[in-house]
């Protein structure tokens, strides 16, 4: 069964990259504790305030074990 996740995480000036790194291992965490073997598609967005870049959203689909 193919299913659909996401993660979001908020995104700080001059932290992006550390803020990168935590949800990469928050979705590395969600794939080995729910023994995933087959990703199809992981993609990014970023969500926006005044103008600014405040967020991103990763939406993960995968095969469910």
């Amino acid at each position: 069964m193919v299913k659909v996740k996401t993660f979001t995480n908020e995104l700080r000036a001059l932290h992006a990259m550390q803020e990168l790194e935590e949800l990469d291992s928050q979705v590395n965490r969600f794939i080995k504790d729910n023994g995933i073997e087959k990703v199809i598609s992981v993609s990014d967005t970023c969500t926006s305030g005044e103008g600014n870049t405040i967020g991103i959203i990763r939406v993960m689909i995968y095969e469910a074990p």
